[in-house]
């Protein structure tokens, strides 16, 4: 415990897998954001609400990454949730810049791992 803080060790990625993700105001945010037109925001507006995409999407990977692992290894699924999982990293590993552009690239990312989720819950 440190301060008012309780650190827990958690390398798995359990306690993450078992939260429920927020997904009605998110998708509205992609939404809105998706509809961009010219829209003239101050920077630290846009990076705004592309972090918050970017903290829904890296719970959305660990999401994805947890049910694709159940999955078993001939399933067809988790290899596309792979693929998925690896152009997530790679948009993740940009840095947010304070543009539209930005943050309409965090919003197609949880956009494509809310599809790639409700695939994986499917039945196959």
């Amino acid at each position: 415990m440190s301060g008012t803080h309780t650190v827990l060790h958690d390398p798995q990625g359990l306690i993450e897998g078992e939260l429920p993700l927020d997904r009605g105001p998110h998708e509205a945010l992609v939404t809105a954001v998706l509809a961009w037109g010219c829209l003239d925001l101050a920077p630290r507006d846009y990076e705004q609400i592309a972090l918050q995409l970017t903290g829904h999407a890296r719970a959305l990977a660990a999401d994805v990454r947890h049910r694709a692992s159940a999955l078993p290894k001939d399933d067809g699924r988790a290899a596309l949730a792979d693929v998925v999982l690896r152009e997530a990293a790679q948009i993740l590993s940009v840095p947010l810049d304070g543009t539209a552009r930005c943050a309409q690239d965090r919003a197609r990312l949880v956009r494509a791992l809310y599809a790639r989720l409700d695939r994986l819950a499917a039945p196959s």
